[in-house]
């Protein structure tokens, strides 16, 4: 009975041992091993065995990248005004063997020096610019805070700056000065298509004009060749008619039928002179009109000769 009890107690002992001594690492895990009292290993992920009373397992790691929030803090810009800053800092343990003695508390660490890094960046720049900078804000923290977390064993990866929150009355003198630059941009707009239109109204003219004065001009050539046209015209009948009166002259009876009708028009001319008043001049020589038909009969005979 004795030895029964003897068998159980050592069992018991062997089960507790093992279950002391025997780890299993979870993946994307790093359990950092000591033998007595000093750094010995790290195991990754998978089962293992600890030497009993002689190793045991000091610190726990994960390697996942890890999201940290960073507290709101004022800082002082440039132009010396506060605002409240927060964000959050994204990083992973890349070395659990310098994470567990290179630094008491890597995660304080880092969170604190985040912070510092910031106020110090946001001091260089002004107000305005810290809404446009934050880009380059972001990316000078994780400058500062990555080189000071390599002995750490820690990679910062990330910094996003989450809300910048100025003071109430800066917020109003921002909306007042956004209002005025955006009623600024309406009158310049305004004021470049009333321009425009102007410009387009005045070239509108511009060309109007010309092409009132081109269809003047063309008017002006079109009358003249059309004068022109009439006037070679009136003067070709005429010389066709001449040449017809004197080839009329030249046949039989041409001579007596000139002279019967240059005195037709004459009287005719000397009746309607008559008529225009109510003195009547008469000529002093009447025999005018037979020397007015003699005249006219010696020009057709000489043109015949």
């Amino acid at each position: 009975m004795n030895s029964l009890y003897v068998a159980l107690a050592i069992a018991a002992v062997v089960i507790f041992v093992i279950a002391k001594t025997a780890v299993v690492v979870p993946q994307q895990n790093a359990f950092v091993i000591e033998r007595l009292g000093k750094f010995s290993r790290v195991l990754s992920a998978g089962f293992h065995i600890l030497i009993p009373f002689i190793e045991r397992i000091a610190y726990k790691h994960t390697l996942k990248e890890q999201a940290v929030d960073i507290a709101e803090q004022v800082c002082i810009t440039k132009d010396n005004v506060q605002v409240g800053v927060d964000g959050v800092l994204y990083m992973q343990v890349l070395d659990p063997g310098r994470a567990s003695y290179g630094i008491g508390d890597y995660m304080f660490a880092i969170s604190q020096l985040a912070q510092t890094t910031l106020r110090s960046e946001i001091g260089k720049i002004d107000l305005d610019r810290t809404f446009e900078e934050r880009g380059t804000i972001n990316s000078n923290v994780v400058d500062e805070l990555d080189k000071a977390s390599d002995p750490w064993g820690v990679k910062v990866l990330r910094y996003e700056i989450k809300n910048i929150n100025p003071p109430h009355d800066v917020l109003t003198a921002m909306e007042k000065q956004m209002r005025a630059e955006r009623e600024k941009r309406a009158v310049i707009l305004t004021s470049e298509g009333e321009r425009d239109a102007k410009i387009n109204q005045a070239e509108g003219e511009k060309q109007r004009v010309i092409k009132e004065s081109e269809a003047a001009k063309q008017q002006q050539i079109n009358e003249a060749e059309g004068e022109a046209a009439a006037i070679l015209a009136v003067a070709t009948a005429t010389a066709n008619g001449l040449s017809e009166v004197g080839a009329a002259l030249v046949g039989a009876g041409g001579t007596e039928a000139m002279q019967l009708r240059v005195a037709q028009q004459y009287i005719g001319e000397f009746g309607e002179l008559a008529k225009t008043g109510n003195t009547l001049v008469v000529p002093a020589n009447l025999a005018d009109l037979s020397s007015m038909i003699a005249l006219a009969t010696n020009i057709a005979r000489d043109k015949q000769t």
